[in-house]
């Protein structure tokens, strides 16, 4: 029995939520993870009903990061020597998506957890979880990471998230423009993050969806002009120690 470590959940008709599903591991990414994900992207992607997919993790918590544990379990998984080209195609589907995308900080979002936060076209946060972009410290690049910055931000926002590798949390994300809103999200408060998502969920869900269609398609085509192969290609080349195994100085999910 195939195990379902996404989960898509329609609380409307025009809004469909796309949850990663493995709690135990605050979520952290394996091959499988990364094929469902893709696949659902690409299925709402395909259906005309759905004007807003909202991406979120299961128990209250985003993405850890890839999941290093089961990457180093023995003997290797299979899925282990191709997660690099199941990855890129998870931020294809979300680069080429005419659907408006949202994702829900709550905890963390570490690394591979980044770049998918990143990847959202609104990020909803928690006051207190944060985006961590954290390669610098395992002395890797973070080809995925900066493929988004460089697409909606400015090189000083890049900058200070990828070189100072440091968590930065919900009310300063929205100051860096990175997050489109922080609520508060202590004891009591568990839901607020994904509530607010909901709330603007349904407000985006409202308008005319030929209209979030052509908005988003004009978006890609005045700001860059690379296909989403091209784009990502261009970010991993631009790695001079790219094919070199480098071994990681830390996990990103303990």
């Amino acid at each position: 029995m195939t195990h379902s470590y996404v989960l898509i959940e329609r609380p409307t008709d025009r809004v469909a939520h796309v949850v990663l599903n493995r709690p135990e591991r605050r979520n952290a990414l394996i091959g499988p993870l990364a094929d469902q994900l893709a696949d659902a992207i690409e299925a709402l992607n395909e259906d005309e009903s759905v004007s807003v997919i909202v991406i979120r993790g299961a128990g209250h918590a985003f993405c850890s990061g890839l999941d290093l544990k089961a990457f180093s379990a023995e003997p290797q998984p299979d899925w282990v020597p191709d997660f690099g080209s199941k990855w890129q195609r998870v931020h294809r589907a979300i680069f080429n998506s005419s659907r408006i995308v949202i994702g829900v900080l709550e905890r963390a979002a570490v690394n591979g957890g980044a770049a998918l936060a990143l990847a959202c076209d609104f990020l909803v946060a928690g006051d207190s979880a944060f985006l961590q972009v954290g390669e610098i410290q395992q002395g890797m690049a973070a080809p995925m990471n900066m493929a988004w910055l460089r697409l909606r931000h400015s090189e000083a926002v890049a900058a200070r998230m990828a070189l100072l590798g440091d968590r930065i949390t919900g009310p300063e994300l929205v100051t860096l423009g990175v997050a489109f809103q922080s609520v508060p999200d202590g004891e009591g408060q568990e839901n607020a993050v994904v509530e607010a998502a909901e709330e603007l969920a349904n407000r985006l869900a409202a308008h005319e969806p030929m209209g979030a269609i052509r908005i988003k398609t004009s978006l890609r085509r005045t700001g860059m002009t690379e296909t989403a192969e091209e784009w990502f290609a261009q970010a991993l080349a631009a790695d001079p120690l790219a094919g070199t195994r480098l071994k990681p100085k830390a996990a990103e999910d303990k």
